[in-house]
């Protein structure tokens, strides 16, 4: 291996160059901050960087939906401070493919963030309740757009007279922004939408149907992040989650000759969040059953939020009519809601947006969709300092199974 530095940074390569600072590895382990791996893979396949969580990661030639699952490596020729860094989440990687890669160098996540959302419906509206409740301790301010003035009007009145003295806590100022200064924060949320099907003409899947409509809208806004040059966290709320985060990576790295370059949003910086709502209604389901109970505490949800859904129904026990059965109800869930008149977004806009969000914020495990090898796919995952952790589990051969049937159907989608 060699040793440079650069910004004050110490990189790792397994191969030479002649254009970095070339130190000691004896120099490398003092560094007490973060340490980068360099590699160099087709960035349409590849996170800029990431965090790594075991020496598997070391050095990847390819990703892929094998991130979710544990795997053994021979570590007995890997320094002990290299190990060391591992354990602490202090050893990062970075894709030197994109033209931008040494700006991973100088990320650092906020204190408290500030966080804008554009699109105030339904769901728009309840996330911002959820966030105005739940968010004071890491949220600084919530800026929300929508087209529709008099709705933005009404939020601002509303979520700011979500109040209580008799309680401790913070609640985010939310004031209005244009759409011009929509990306001066550290958090976009995309919550707009079109073509919701009205109850009664919903197709088995109405997420699907909504893709066409939205896509051309978050476009604009994947356009503009690139304009503006944004930092930040792009969060994508609006369905389908997962072909939109990679619909946004594509058109934010087209130049104006409609060709990838790369300079746009990297792939880590956009997030799904889809699975959490998923994940709450399989465990609303598994507590009627005493065979699935167990799924509120082992159970784990992957894939998209719809069809190709998968729901374990224990990942160290697994049982695949049990998780079938669950996967079903879970599916069908939202219909049920719709049947009894009502279209079902408090649930999404809780558990998949508000809770989640605020779990990133603050580094804590969550269900989001992240860019796997060039598809964005559900899973646990956190946010370190080093960069996105996915949970790697021990998965059964059948349950890895039916995850790389769905992987590779969402990779067939766009």
């Amino acid at each position: 291996m060699f040793f440079y530095k650069l910004r004050n940074k110490v990189l790792i390569s397994r191969y030479k160059f002649n254009e970095f600072e070339p130190i000691s590895e004896e120099e490398a382990e003092k560094s007490k901050d973060i340490v980068y791996i360099l590699t160099q893979i087709d960035p349409l396949k590849s996170r800029r960087s990431f965090c790594i969580t075991d020496p598997s990661l070391m050095f990847l030639k390819e990703e892929g939906i094998r991130l979710v699952k544990k795997e053994k490596k021979n570590t007995s020729e890997l320094p002990v401070w290299i190990k060391e860094k591992i354990n602490e989440k202090k050893l990062s990687s970075i894709n030197i493919e994109y033209p931008n890669w040494k700006d991973v160098l100088n990320l650092q996540s906020p204190s408290k963030w500030r966080v804008h959302i554009a699109g105030l419906g339904d769901v728009g509206g309840m996330l911002l309740t959820g966030l105005r409740l739940l968010g004071g301790e890491y949220i600084d301010s919530i800026g929300i757009f929508d087209k529709n003035i008099k709705v933005m009007k009404r939020w601002e009145l509303e979520a700011n007279q979500i109040f209580c003295p008799y309680v401790s806590q913070e609640f985010p100022e939310v004031y209005p922004v244009n759409e011009e200064n929509i990306f001066d924060c550290d958090l976009f949320i995309f919550c707009a939408t079109i073509g919701v099907p009205s109850l009664g003409r919903e197709k088995n899947d109405v997420r699907m149907a909504q893709f066409e409509g939205n896509s051309k809208i978050i476009s604009i806004y994947a356009r503009k992040a690139r304009e503006k040059l944004f930092k930040g966290i792009f969060a994508v709320i609006s369905d389908p989650v997962d072909l939109l985060c990679k619909h946004t990576f594509l058109i934010s790295n087209k130049n104006k000759n409609d060709r990838l370059d790369f300079t746009g949003l990297a792939p880590e910086q956009i997030r799904g969040y889809g699975l959490g709502v998923m994940n709450a209604r399989a465990a609303y389901y598994a507590k009627k059953n005493k065979k699935t109970t167990a799924y509120v505490r082992e159970g784990r949800v992957y894939g998209p939020h719809g069809e190709g859904l998968i729901i374990a129904n224990n990942v160290r026990n697994y049982n695949e009519t049990l998780s079938e059965q669950l996967t079903n109800q879970t599916l069908k869930a939202n219909l049920d809601v719709r049947k009894t008149g009502f279209k079902p977004f408090v649930g999404p806009a809780l558990s998949s947006g508000s809770y989640p969000i605020i779990a990133t914020l603050c580094g804590k495990w969550h269900y989001s969709a992240t860019f796997m090898g060039g598809v964005f796919m559900g899973a646990k995952n956190r946010l370190q300092k080093s960069g996105i952790e996915i949970e790697r589990l021990n998965l059964s051969s059948v349950l890895m199974k039916k995850i790389s049937n769905t992987y590779r159907k969402l990779s067939m989608l766009l």
